[in-house]
């Protein structure tokens, strides 16, 4: 054997990883060059140790002792959009858009997904969940922050350029660079996209045994999403805020088709607050709906997993009937750039890891060749971004209709939950709610109105952010769907030349 092989061996079977050479003998040259630089850019005992404290943490998880620390946030520092007036609703927006204006917002994409479970070999914001218009996640949320700043310029006379920042993962990167490009950035200015790579975090085996993907690769999967503040720093990011002057970073998964990005009312409400961390949220109206909640825990702003709730805590309610521990998270939190700084300052964040078991690609022994398993069959480490938040020193929670603005897309069509059909239902049923708020009708081709909840109707972000604008194009209009609000264009020539509605001739399934 090559001195190479044995100096290799000796040190992998110094952590009990030497199975990583099992197909050491079937390998070329160049397959083993790959696998000895795949082998050496991994400190292994620091991986074990990661990979340890996460079962270890996992392990001792008591969710009694958690009961009796546990308590809900206080109630100054929580907003509602169903409870607050248009006066007050359009206060905060007008505060978030002159912040806007002011360049001292930006949003930021966590976009390192593959997209296993919706079933697709892409990154997910390139999906077409089959709306008329054929959008995808990617366009929908570019679209939104060129209406955003077309906004802020109507409201203040200033021109803005709100930087969107997009943390890929090491399978998303170059899709996602080359979409955008080919499509020429969706009418953004290239110079307000930055795209940047999170952090690979090696696979283990349940006995702690890394996992090889092909007979030269070593598994390996993202660092999570609270893999975000490591990125931040070891990718210039955050010195590229600060040359910018921003304030408020808004962070937000890319499988919400829903989500407003830099969504000006929450920038407004944290700016109010002046809180250096801040939590949109939706109502969790069951007991034991699959989604973590925000609440104090140790007197430090936390969010508890729905699986770490106990049954009492679970079930508990208010006076007015409300759950007690109802603030629903959706990754969708807006941070203040001195936060991040802070949390980033250090090599080691302070967030932990957390085990995640799934259905992982692996090197059949025999045959070298590599297949995800119908069952999980690894363990990835991983953190979450919200753990970040028991370091914010001031925090605020904004609370949403569920309806309005929260529909992910996370499981492939034919599932029950989640999927491209339910996503769109849910993005057509607010486009219509907004129509219908804007004084404008549905009527069938008789002329008869038409009572449904689920008609096809798709209004364009450039068009309006969240139904601003409406009224002067559909009230007193009667109109028939499939529908496609496409074009900003003035009221007098829709009138005249009828371009600015029109039936979309896709059948939507």
């Amino acid at each position: 054997m090559p001195q190479d092989y044995a100096t290799l061996k000796a040190r992998l079977d110094t952590h009990g990883q030497g199975h990583l050479l099992h197909f050491w003998d079937r390998l070329t040259d160049s397959e083993r060059n790959s696998l000895i630089a795949d082998i050496s850019e991994i400190d292994v005992q620091q991986n074990l140790d990661f990979f340890r404290q996460a079962m270890e943490a996992e392990s001792q998880g008591d969710n009694k002792s958690l009961e009796s620390r546990m308590e809900p946030v206080p109630e100054d520092i929580c907003g509602f959009a169903s409870e607050s007036s248009p006066e007050e609703l359009e206060q905060l927006e007008n505060s978030g858009l002159e912040l806007i204006a002011e360049g001292k917002v930006a949003t930021l994409l966590l976009a390192g997904g593959q997209g296993t479970r919706l079933g697709v070999v892409y990154p997910k914001g390139m999906y077409d969940i089959g709306l008329p218009s054929h959008k995808s996640l990617y366009q929908l949320q570019a679209e939104r922050i060129l209406r955003l700043q077309n906004l802020a310029e109507e409201l203040t006379g200033k021109k803005s350029s709100l930087p969107w920042y997009i943390m890929t993962s090491e399978h998303t990167r170059e899709p996602t660079i080359q979409f955008l490009s080919d499509r020429n950035y969706f009418g953004l200015d290239p110079k307000q996209v930055f795209v940047f790579e999170q952090a690979m975090m090696v696979c283990f085996a349940p006995d702690g045994k890394i996992l090889l993907e092909t007979p030269s690769r070593i598994a390996r999967a993202p660092d999570g999403n609270g893999g975000l503040f490591r990125a931040l720093r070891e990718n210039g990011v955050l010195d590229d805020m600060e040359k910018r002057g921003l304030v408020y970073v808004h962070v937000y998964g890319v499988d919400n088709v829903l989500v407003r990005p830099a969504d000006p009312i929450f920038v407004g409400y944290c700016n109010k607050k002046g809180a250096e961390c801040g939590a949109k949220v939706v109502n969790k109206t069951q007991p034991k709906e699959a989604v973590g909640v925000i609440c104090l825990v140790d007197g430090h702003y936390n969010v508890v997993e729905y699986s770490e709730l106990t049954t009492e805590k679970a079930e508990q309610r208010n006076p007015d009937g409300r759950l007690t521990y109802c603030l629903g998270s959706i990754c969708n939190h807006i941070f203040s750039v001195p936060f991040l700084q802070r949390i980033c300052a250090t090599r080691n964040d302070g967030l932990k890891f957390h085990i995640a078991r799934k259905c992982i690609p692996v090197a059949n022994p025999e045959t070298g060749e590599s297949k995800a398993p119908n069952k999980p069959n690894g363990i990835k480490i991983e953190k979450f971004v919200f753990d970040a938040f028991p370091l914010a020193k001031t925090f605020a929670c904004w609370e949403v209709p569920r309806e309005d603005e929260f529909s992910p897309l996370k499981n492939r069509p034919g599932e029950k939950n989640d999927t491209p059909k339910t996503a769109r239902q849910a993005l057509l049923s607010f486009h219509q709610r907004l129509v219908v708020a804007n004084g404008g009708s549905f009527v069938d081709e008789s002329g008869l109105p038409v009572d449904s909840d689920n008609l096809v109707v798709e209004i364009s972000p450039l068009v309006s952010y969240r139904g601003e604008g409406l009224a002067s194009l559909v009230a007193g209009q009667r109109l028939q769907t499939p529908l496609l609000l496409n074009s900003s264009i003035d009221h007098a020539k829709k009138l005249a030349d009828n371009d600015l509605f029109f039936p979309s001739k896709e059948k939507v399934h």
